[in-house]
């Protein structure tokens, strides 16, 4: 008896009792390799402490940052064919798509809100990288259609966070028909007077850059977001030649014109709120309320 109570009770005891303790409770910085505990970077909106190295964020958490208060409508987004192709190759596309969703709790790549950003109406788009890749197939580009048309209808601009490993390979030339289905719903958007803004993160490359990423009034890149449409590495490959530091990155695009602005994590609201007010001819949000000679008229954005 006693070798059962002073041993094998107390071993039952602890295992039953045993605690599973998460495996991302510290992450590591990709350019430093320093390690931070993942609610300080959560806390930091994502952000390395030390390094300011960007990471990957949830699509909902981004959302909650953009909006006041945090708080937003999720708007619904028309239901596709699961697999139109019946694709498979190591696995069967399907079972991809279900693993995609128990991950993240999504439908698919992009989420579509609609809430206020500074007191001002705005709907807006977020590709989440975490389900497969961001990548664009029927069920995201239905999503963004469906977002520059509750947009326009509404009267309200319209925001998007692209992230992005390019078209859905396994939905073949259907998943390449959503870049130029939704170029026409930004041109309506466009033609409505009504802002389309995008918010470049790393990475956006592939047909996402090729079409809807790159068709903004303006552009604001995160700092040391990949940006491109062929990677790097497959360019040195087929030129055969060293590509300059930095070549394709966030920094580097603004300095040969092809973004707008690089702008850190914390400051992308106050940026979106003010360039916004512009461009709708709203007064800026720490404005008194009844600013003289102001029109609420939204201002016709060019093509």
């Amino acid at each position: 008896m006693n070798w059962i109570n002073t041993v094998v009770r107390p071993k039952i005891r602890s295992f039953l009792n045993r605690r599973e303790v998460p495996e991302n409770l510290w992450i590591k910085c990709p350019e430093t390799g320093e390690m931070v505990f993942h609610r300080d970077l959560e806390a930091n909106q994502w952000v390395v402490p030390g390094s300011g190295h960007h990471m990957k964020i949830p699509g909902r958490k981004r959302l909650e940052l953009l909006f006041d208060g945090g708080n937003y409508e999720q708007l619904p987004t028309p239901q596709v064919a699961a697999d139109p192709l019946r694709f498979r190759d190591e696995r069967r596309y399907v079972d991809r798509l279900k693993d995609a969703r128990a991950k993240t709790g999504l439908d698919d790549a992009v989420i579509v809100a609609r809430g206020r950003l500074d007191g001002l109406d705005l709907t807006a788009a977020v590709q989440d990288f975490a389900f497969m890749g961001g990548s664009l197939g029927m069920a995201a580009g239905e999503a963004i259609i469906a977002g520059l048309d509750a947009a326009r209808i509404a009267g309200t601009p319209f925001v998007l966070f692209a992230a992005s490993g390019g078209a859905r390979m396994q939905e073949g030339i259907l998943s390449l028909m959503q870049m130029p289905r939704t170029t026409v719903g930004i041109a309506a958007l466009k033609e409505a007077g009504l802002p389309y803004i995008v918010v470049l993160t790393n990475p956006t490359t592939g047909g996402v850059t090729a079409s809807y990423a790159m068709l903004g009034d303006i552009h604001i890149a995160e700092p040391g977001a990949l940006i491109c449409f062929a990677g790097p590495r497959v360019i040195e490959q087929t030129i055969r030649e060293k590509l300059p530091d930095g070549f394709q990155r966030a920094e580097y695009l603004l300095a040969h014109g092809m973004v707008d602005m690089v702008v850190h994590r914390h400051e992308i609201r106050p940026t979106l709120s003010r360039v916004l007010r512009v461009l709708m001819g709203q007064p800026p949000a720490d404005a008194p309320a009844a600013a003289e000679g102001v029109a609420n008229v939204p201002a016709t954005v060019a093509a």
